[in-house]
């Protein structure tokens, strides 16, 4: 049987090796965790952009090649008179 003050001897040695694993597992994870995020942000931002850019295309489908007519005025007026007493 061991004796108890070689276990007490041993309880109170550091591990350093253990402690020196620990940080590298947390570095890795720190890092793969970053990766993560910066790829994520990098796509989303491109699918962004992507739609940003397609908004100002025409559909197909709703796409004409005539301008659309101009607001005109009727019976010779503007379509949005001026209240008397209001200044230009």
């Amino acid at each position: 049987m061991p004796s108890t003050d070689h276990q007490s001897r041993m309880s109170r040695t550091i591990d350093r090796l253990g402690i020196v694993r620990i940080v590298l597992v947390q570095v890795m994870v720190l890092f793969a965790l970053a990766g993560a995020v910066v790829r994520y942000v990098n796509w989303s931002s491109e699918v962004a952009w992507q739609e940003f850019i397609s908004a100002n295309q025409p559909t197909l489908a709703g796409a004409s090649t005539q301008p659309r007519p101009q607001a005109q005025a009727v019976k010779g007026k503007a379509s949005c008179a001026k209240k008397p007493g209001q200044e230009t």
